[in-house]
């Protein structure tokens, strides 16, 4: 009895697609029995041909908590935000109408002050700076001729003043990362 081995022969269209779909990641073995290519011819072809694979970006490893759990805290952390912004920009837009300032924010201070010069009365200005008399530390905000400093010097000012509540609202601890700000 003989046995007679029959070559498989494969022509280059079919080849072609191999290479394609190896390259775009599928494995060998599903390629091999796909396309009822020889292991070893694919692996043979590969490396006389050269081919490669396009490095994609990694996955994203799934969150302990699943990411259902995540999309969850990533909304509420969303709303949240977007509730704090609307409130900010409520007290914004009333004191840049004139309204009072007790709830204008420390790190917001110096552009209302800036905008109120700009498009407020005189009289308002002037019962800002009487307003802002009560903290030390806001001198810098006016020059000698009693006019309002620009807005970079007003948020350096209070930057200055008030370092230790910038480090803490930024997570700092004491003794590291000292030259911020």
């Amino acid at each position: 009895m003989e046995f007679q081995t029959t070559r498989k022969l494969r022509d280059f269209d079919t080849w072609g697609e191999v290479r394609r779909a190896w390259e775009a990641g599928e494995t060998g073995a599903s390629l091999a029995r796909r396309y009822d290519v020889g292991l070893d011819n694919l692996w043979r072809r590969r490396a006389t041909e050269s081919w490669v694979r396009r490095k994609g970006p990694d996955p994203k490893p799934e969150p302990i908590e699943g990411w259902d759990r995540y999309a969850r805290a990533k909304m509420e952390a969303f709303e949240l935000k977007r509730d704090e912004t609307r409130q900010l920009a409520e007290v914004l837009a009333a004191a840049m109408q004139g309204g009072p300032l007790e709830r204008v924010p420390l790190w917001h201070a110096g552009h209302v002050l800036t905008w109120r010069a700009e498009h407020l009365e005189t009289e308002v200005a002037a019962a800002d700076r009487e307003y802002f008399r009560k903290h030390a530390w806001t001198d810098g905000f006016w020059d000698a001729a009693g006019r309002l400093e620009d807005l970079w010097v007003l948020d350096q000012v209070t930057l200055e003043a008030n370092r230790e509540a910038w480090r803490e609202d930024a997570g700092l601890p004491p003794g590291v990362a000292e030259v911020w700000p």
